[in-house]
């Protein structure tokens, strides 16, 4: 499958997860051609519950991205953590510069 058509697919699957009326909890961010960044961030209700599933679903983003990386998962939670105190600052481009040159592909 190449990149577009595995890209398509993926964003069919998101679409019917978020169809789905059984959802409690829902965090959505997507990039954009000119490299702006959109998130949305719902909860069906104020329950406690929703804070640990809001903790959960940005555990299962942060051990995917690392997968993906090839590095370990606290590595990944160190550079998000240090990238989200300042992403009103950076763009994604930036983000990407800061890559370059950077055998590991992490942040610095």
């Amino acid at each position: 499958m190449n990149e577009s058509s595995e890209f398509d697919t993926d964003r069919r699957h998101a679409r019917e997860l978020l169809a789905d009326d059984d959802l409690t909890a829902l965090h959505l961010g997507v990039i954009h051609d000119d490299d702006t960044v959109d998130t949305v961030i719902s909860r069906a209700s104020d329950d406690n519950s929703e804070d640990l599933q809001a903790l959960s679903l940005l555990a299962a983003h942060i051990r995917s991205v690392a997968i993906e990386a090839g590095v370990k998962p606290d590595a990944v939670a160190a550079d998000a953590a240090a990238i989200a105190s300042q992403l009103d600052e950076l763009s994604v481009a930036a983000m990407d510069e800061a890559t370059e040159g950077d055998d590991t592909g992490r942040r610095r």
